[in-house]
Protein backbone atom coordinates (compact mmCIF):
# COMPACT_ATOMS: atom_id res chain seq x y z
CA UNK A 1 0.00 0.00 0.00
CA UNK A 2 1.30 3.31 -0.92
CA UNK A 3 2.28 5.77 1.84
CA UNK A 4 2.62 8.82 -0.57
CA UNK A 5 -0.77 9.57 0.39
CA UNK A 6 -0.56 9.27 4.21
CA UNK A 7 0.07 11.89 6.72
CA UNK A 8 3.87 12.97 7.44
CA UNK A 9 3.31 11.16 10.79
CA UNK A 10 2.85 7.82 8.77
CA UNK A 11 5.43 8.87 5.50
CA UNK A 12 8.49 10.39 7.61
CA UNK A 13 8.95 7.60 10.16
CA UNK A 14 8.71 5.04 7.19
CA UNK A 15 11.77 6.94 5.47
CA UNK A 16 13.32 7.06 9.09
CA UNK A 17 13.02 3.12 9.58
CA UNK A 18 14.48 2.15 5.77
CA UNK A 19 18.08 3.63 7.21
CA UNK A 20 18.15 1.20 9.57
CA UNK A 21 19.22 1.17 13.52
CA UNK A 22 19.13 4.88 14.79
CA UNK A 23 23.02 4.81 15.94
CA UNK A 24 22.25 5.62 19.73
CA UNK A 25 19.66 1.96 20.30
CA UNK A 26 22.37 0.21 18.50
CA UNK A 27 24.90 1.48 21.42
CA UNK A 28 21.84 0.63 23.69
CA UNK A 29 21.42 -3.18 22.39
CA UNK A 30 25.44 -3.45 22.48
CA UNK A 31 25.31 -2.18 25.93
CA UNK A 32 22.77 -4.48 27.01
CA UNK A 33 24.51 -7.49 24.87
CA UNK A 34 27.49 -6.76 26.65
CA UNK A 35 25.85 -6.40 30.06
CA UNK A 36 24.45 -9.61 29.84
CA UNK A 37 27.25 -11.85 28.64
CA UNK A 38 29.25 -10.88 31.54
CA UNK A 39 26.17 -10.20 34.22
CA UNK A 40 25.84 -14.25 35.01
CA UNK A 41 29.61 -13.71 36.32
CA UNK A 42 27.96 -11.04 39.09
CA UNK A 43 24.85 -11.61 39.73
CA UNK A 44 22.55 -14.86 40.33
CA UNK A 45 21.67 -16.72 36.27
CA UNK A 46 18.41 -17.28 37.89
CA UNK A 47 17.64 -14.14 38.65
CA UNK A 48 18.28 -12.89 35.73
CA UNK A 49 16.48 -15.43 33.31
CA UNK A 50 13.59 -14.19 35.70
CA UNK A 51 13.95 -10.35 34.57
CA UNK A 52 15.02 -10.77 30.88
CA UNK A 53 11.52 -13.06 30.26
CA UNK A 54 9.17 -10.78 31.93
CA UNK A 55 11.25 -8.26 30.13
CA UNK A 56 10.46 -9.97 26.94
CA UNK A 57 6.75 -10.12 27.98
CA UNK A 58 6.62 -6.65 28.77
CA UNK A 59 8.17 -5.74 25.46
CA UNK A 60 5.60 -7.43 23.82
CA UNK A 61 2.58 -6.12 25.76
CA UNK A 62 3.78 -2.45 24.84
CA UNK A 63 4.07 -3.57 21.29
CA UNK A 64 -0.05 -3.52 21.97
CA UNK A 65 -0.40 -1.35 24.50
CA UNK A 66 2.15 1.27 23.48
CA UNK A 67 2.03 1.03 19.57
CA UNK A 68 -1.26 -0.32 18.77
CA UNK A 69 -3.19 1.73 21.65
CA UNK A 70 -4.47 -1.14 22.42
CA UNK A 71 -5.11 -1.68 26.30
CA UNK A 72 -5.35 -5.62 27.40
CA UNK A 73 -6.16 -7.04 30.43
CA UNK A 74 -5.61 -10.50 29.37
CA UNK A 75 -2.03 -10.85 28.53
CA UNK A 76 -1.68 -13.72 31.31
CA UNK A 77 -3.93 -15.70 28.83
CA UNK A 78 -0.55 -16.15 26.08
CA UNK A 79 1.60 -16.00 28.82
CA UNK A 80 0.57 -18.98 30.76
CA UNK A 81 -0.78 -21.27 28.14
CA UNK A 82 2.28 -20.89 26.43
CA UNK A 83 3.96 -21.67 30.07
CA UNK A 84 1.75 -24.83 30.50
CA UNK A 85 2.19 -25.93 26.67
CA UNK A 86 5.64 -25.86 27.10
CA UNK A 87 6.41 -27.56 30.20
CA UNK A 88 3.75 -30.36 29.07
CA UNK A 89 5.95 -30.74 25.50
CA UNK A 90 9.37 -30.89 27.53
CA UNK A 91 7.78 -33.49 29.90
CA UNK A 92 5.27 -35.58 28.32
CA UNK A 93 6.35 -35.86 24.93
CA UNK A 94 9.51 -35.56 25.94
CA UNK A 95 11.02 -32.44 23.39
CA UNK A 96 14.19 -31.07 23.57
CA UNK A 97 13.98 -27.53 25.17
CA UNK A 98 14.24 -25.41 21.91
CA UNK A 99 10.94 -27.45 20.22
CA UNK A 100 9.51 -27.00 23.44
CA UNK A 101 9.75 -23.07 24.07
CA UNK A 102 8.37 -23.10 19.99
CA UNK A 103 5.58 -25.39 20.73
CA UNK A 104 4.47 -23.25 23.67
CA UNK A 105 4.88 -19.82 21.52
CA UNK A 106 2.52 -21.36 18.50
CA UNK A 107 0.22 -22.08 21.09
CA UNK A 108 0.41 -18.29 22.21
CA UNK A 109 -0.11 -17.55 18.92
CA UNK A 110 -3.06 -19.94 17.95
CA UNK A 111 -4.61 -18.51 21.55
CA UNK A 112 -3.87 -14.80 20.26
CA UNK A 113 -5.01 -15.45 17.08
CA UNK A 114 -8.69 -16.72 18.13
CA UNK A 115 -8.98 -14.36 21.14
CA UNK A 116 -8.03 -11.42 19.00
CA UNK A 117 -10.29 -11.80 15.95
CA UNK A 118 -13.15 -11.31 18.54
CA UNK A 119 -11.81 -9.17 20.70
CA UNK A 120 -10.82 -6.41 18.24
CA UNK A 121 -14.61 -5.94 17.53
CA UNK A 122 -14.38 -3.84 20.21
CA UNK A 123 -12.95 -0.26 21.97
CA UNK A 124 -11.59 1.16 24.55
CA UNK A 125 -12.83 -0.36 27.85
CA UNK A 126 -14.89 -2.84 26.20
CA UNK A 127 -11.77 -4.40 24.77
CA UNK A 128 -10.20 -4.86 27.45
CA UNK A 129 -12.93 -6.04 29.25
CA UNK A 130 -13.34 -8.61 26.34
CA UNK A 131 -9.69 -9.82 26.52
CA UNK A 132 -9.68 -9.83 30.64
CA UNK A 133 -12.68 -12.27 30.45
CA UNK A 134 -11.06 -14.62 27.73
CA UNK A 135 -8.23 -14.77 30.38
CA UNK A 136 -10.23 -15.29 32.74
CA UNK A 137 -11.55 -18.40 30.72
CA UNK A 138 -8.15 -19.45 30.35
CA UNK A 139 -7.62 -19.45 33.75
CA UNK A 140 -9.96 -21.42 34.51
CA UNK A 141 -9.65 -24.12 31.97
CA UNK A 142 -6.02 -24.51 33.14
CA UNK A 143 -7.53 -25.42 36.68
CA UNK A 144 -9.95 -28.29 35.47
CA UNK A 145 -7.96 -29.45 32.37
CA UNK A 146 -6.21 -32.67 33.53
CA UNK A 147 -3.25 -31.92 32.05
CA UNK A 148 -2.51 -29.28 33.67
CA UNK A 149 -2.02 -30.54 36.99
CA UNK A 150 -4.53 -28.46 38.34
CA UNK A 151 -3.54 -26.29 41.42
CA UNK A 152 -0.17 -28.52 41.40
CA UNK A 153 0.44 -26.99 38.10
CA UNK A 154 3.24 -29.17 36.04
CA UNK A 155 6.24 -29.67 37.85
CA UNK A 156 9.95 -31.02 37.34
CA UNK A 157 9.89 -29.66 33.74
CA UNK A 158 13.35 -31.61 32.53
CA UNK A 159 15.44 -28.58 30.70
CA UNK A 160 16.44 -31.56 28.38
CA UNK A 161 19.67 -30.87 26.12
CA UNK A 162 19.47 -28.17 23.21
CA UNK A 163 19.28 -29.48 19.82
CA UNK A 164 20.24 -33.05 21.73
CA UNK A 165 23.92 -31.53 22.14
CA UNK A 166 24.01 -29.26 24.66
CA UNK A 167 23.00 -29.74 28.48
CA UNK A 168 21.10 -27.00 29.79
CA UNK A 169 20.53 -28.51 33.46
CA UNK A 170 23.41 -25.97 34.61
CA UNK A 171 22.06 -22.82 35.74
CA UNK A 172 24.76 -20.64 33.29
CA UNK A 173 24.51 -22.87 30.32
CA UNK A 174 20.95 -21.75 30.14
CA UNK A 175 21.11 -18.62 30.86
CA UNK A 176 22.76 -17.94 27.77
CA UNK A 177 19.87 -19.70 26.17
CA UNK A 178 17.52 -16.97 27.27
CA UNK A 179 20.04 -14.39 26.45
CA UNK A 180 20.07 -15.64 23.14
CA UNK A 181 16.00 -16.41 22.81
CA UNK A 182 15.17 -12.66 24.80
CA UNK A 183 17.54 -11.03 22.93
CA UNK A 184 16.27 -12.16 19.52
CA UNK A 185 12.68 -11.04 20.22
CA UNK A 186 13.48 -7.89 21.33
CA UNK A 187 15.47 -7.37 18.20
CA UNK A 188 12.10 -8.44 16.27
CA UNK A 189 9.74 -6.06 18.46
CA UNK A 190 12.05 -3.21 17.42
CA UNK A 191 11.99 -4.07 13.52
CA UNK A 192 8.25 -4.24 13.81
CA UNK A 193 8.38 -1.29 15.81
CA UNK A 194 10.29 0.74 13.00
CA UNK A 195 8.97 -1.22 9.67
CA UNK A 196 6.56 0.58 7.57
CA UNK A 197 3.59 -1.97 9.70
CA UNK A 198 5.34 -0.59 12.75
CA UNK A 199 4.27 3.37 11.64
CA UNK A 200 0.57 2.46 10.27
CA UNK A 201 0.28 1.36 13.94
CA UNK A 202 1.16 4.24 14.96
CA UNK A 203 -1.16 6.59 12.76
CA UNK A 204 -4.25 3.92 13.89
CA UNK A 205 -3.22 4.71 17.67
CA UNK A 206 -2.99 8.51 17.06
CA UNK A 207 -6.14 9.41 14.79
CA UNK A 208 -8.36 5.60 13.64
CA UNK A 209 -10.43 7.64 11.74
CA UNK A 210 -7.67 9.47 9.90
CA UNK A 211 -6.03 6.46 8.96
CA UNK A 212 -9.52 4.36 7.63
CA UNK A 213 -9.45 7.68 5.53
CA UNK A 214 -6.58 6.92 3.83
CA UNK A 215 -7.74 3.23 3.07
CA UNK A 216 -5.68 1.13 5.38
CA UNK A 217 -7.53 -1.59 6.86
CA UNK A 218 -7.48 -0.66 10.81
CA UNK A 219 -8.91 -4.35 11.88
CA UNK A 220 -6.57 -6.50 9.80
CA UNK A 221 -3.76 -4.24 11.42
CA UNK A 222 -5.30 -4.59 15.11
CA UNK A 223 -5.52 -8.52 14.53
CA UNK A 224 -1.69 -8.32 13.06
CA UNK A 225 -0.32 -6.59 16.52
CA UNK A 226 -2.45 -8.73 18.35
CA UNK A 227 -1.39 -11.81 17.42
CA UNK A 228 2.52 -10.75 17.25
CA UNK A 229 1.99 -9.58 20.85
CA UNK A 230 0.50 -12.79 21.78
CA UNK A 231 3.21 -14.77 19.87
CA UNK A 232 5.74 -12.94 21.87
CA UNK A 233 4.32 -12.99 24.97
CA UNK A 234 4.01 -16.80 24.74
CA UNK A 235 7.81 -16.72 24.14
CA UNK A 236 8.39 -15.27 27.13
CA UNK A 237 5.99 -17.48 29.08
CA UNK A 238 7.51 -20.86 27.16
CA UNK A 239 11.18 -19.59 28.20
CA UNK A 240 10.40 -19.11 31.76
CA UNK A 241 8.43 -22.71 32.34
CA UNK A 242 11.93 -24.38 31.00
CA UNK A 243 13.69 -21.96 33.27
CA UNK A 244 11.79 -22.64 36.52
CA UNK A 245 10.98 -26.31 35.55
CA UNK A 246 7.75 -25.35 36.36
CA UNK A 247 4.21 -23.47 35.08
CA UNK A 248 1.43 -22.87 37.58
CA UNK A 249 -1.82 -20.87 37.62
CA UNK A 250 -0.22 -17.72 38.82
CA UNK A 251 1.11 -17.69 35.07
CA UNK A 252 -2.59 -17.43 33.63
CA UNK A 253 -4.30 -15.86 36.61
CA UNK A 254 -5.06 -11.81 36.24
CA UNK A 255 -3.00 -10.83 38.40
CA UNK A 256 -0.11 -11.30 36.06
CA UNK A 257 -1.80 -9.36 33.63
CA UNK A 258 -1.85 -6.66 35.86
CA UNK A 259 2.32 -6.79 36.67
CA UNK A 260 2.88 -6.76 32.91
CA UNK A 261 0.81 -3.44 32.50
CA UNK A 262 2.32 -1.81 35.60
CA UNK A 263 6.23 -2.67 34.13
CA UNK A 264 5.12 -1.04 31.01
CA UNK A 265 3.67 1.72 32.49
CA UNK A 266 5.90 2.22 34.73
CA UNK A 267 9.20 1.88 32.56
CA UNK A 268 7.09 4.08 29.64
CA UNK A 269 4.96 2.95 27.42
CA UNK A 270 5.29 3.33 23.95
CA UNK A 271 9.57 3.24 23.92
CA UNK A 272 11.42 0.83 22.87
CA UNK A 273 13.38 0.37 26.22
CA UNK A 274 10.97 1.04 28.86
CA UNK A 275 9.57 -2.34 29.34
CA UNK A 276 13.17 -3.08 29.97
CA UNK A 277 13.41 -1.47 32.87
CA UNK A 278 10.12 -1.54 33.86
CA UNK A 279 10.11 -5.43 34.43
CA UNK A 280 13.93 -5.03 35.97
CA UNK A 281 12.48 -3.02 38.53
CA UNK A 282 9.41 -4.56 39.23
CA UNK A 283 10.75 -8.41 39.27
CA UNK A 284 13.73 -7.00 41.75
CA UNK A 285 11.31 -5.71 44.18
CA UNK A 286 9.99 -8.70 44.29
CA UNK A 287 12.60 -10.41 44.95
CA UNK A 288 14.61 -8.48 47.52
CA UNK A 289 11.62 -7.48 49.43
CA UNK A 290 10.22 -11.14 49.49
CA UNK A 291 10.97 -10.90 53.57
CA UNK A 292 8.26 -8.31 53.37
CA UNK A 293 5.36 -10.82 52.61
CA UNK A 294 2.08 -9.47 51.89
CA UNK A 295 3.35 -6.15 52.17
CA UNK A 296 5.38 -6.10 48.95
CA UNK A 297 2.20 -5.59 46.75
CA UNK A 298 1.59 -2.37 49.05
CA UNK A 299 5.08 -1.42 48.77
CA UNK A 300 4.41 -1.96 44.63
CA UNK A 301 1.57 0.45 44.54
CA UNK A 302 3.66 3.42 46.35
CA UNK A 303 6.58 2.70 44.34
CA UNK A 304 4.19 3.15 41.10
CA UNK A 305 1.93 5.85 42.40
CA UNK A 306 5.58 8.04 43.29
CA UNK A 307 6.68 6.57 39.32
CA UNK A 308 3.30 8.02 38.08
CA UNK A 309 3.67 11.32 39.79
CA UNK A 310 7.05 11.65 39.21
CA UNK A 311 7.72 10.02 35.93
CA UNK A 312 4.23 10.69 34.21
CA UNK A 313 5.16 9.19 31.09
CA UNK A 314 7.63 6.16 32.59
CA UNK A 315 11.52 6.31 33.46
CA UNK A 316 12.27 5.89 30.62
CA UNK A 317 9.97 8.20 28.57
CA UNK A 318 11.21 11.11 30.97
CA UNK A 319 14.86 10.35 29.86
CA UNK A 320 14.03 10.28 26.45
CA UNK A 321 12.88 14.40 26.99
CA UNK A 322 15.97 14.95 28.75
CA UNK A 323 18.34 13.64 26.05
CA UNK A 324 16.10 14.87 23.79
CA UNK A 325 16.72 11.39 21.71
CA UNK A 326 13.50 8.55 21.46
CA UNK A 327 14.56 5.50 23.80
Amino acid sequence: MAVETGSPAIAEPVSHAANGMARHHLYIFAALLAFGLVAPFVLYPVFLMKVMCFALFACAFNLLLGYGGLLSFGHAAFFGSASYVSAHAAKVWGLTPELAVLTGTIAGALLGLAIGALAIRRQGIYFAMVTLAFAQMVFFFSLQAPFTGGEDGIQAVPRGSLLGLVDLSPDRTLYYFVLAVVFLGLLLIYRIIHSPFGQVLKAIRENEPRAVSLGYRVNRYKLAVFVMSATLAGLAGATKAIVFQLASLTDVYWTMSGEVVLMTLLGGMGTVFGPLVGAAVIVTMQNYLATFGAWVTIIQGCIFVLGVLLFREGIVGVLSKWVKKPL
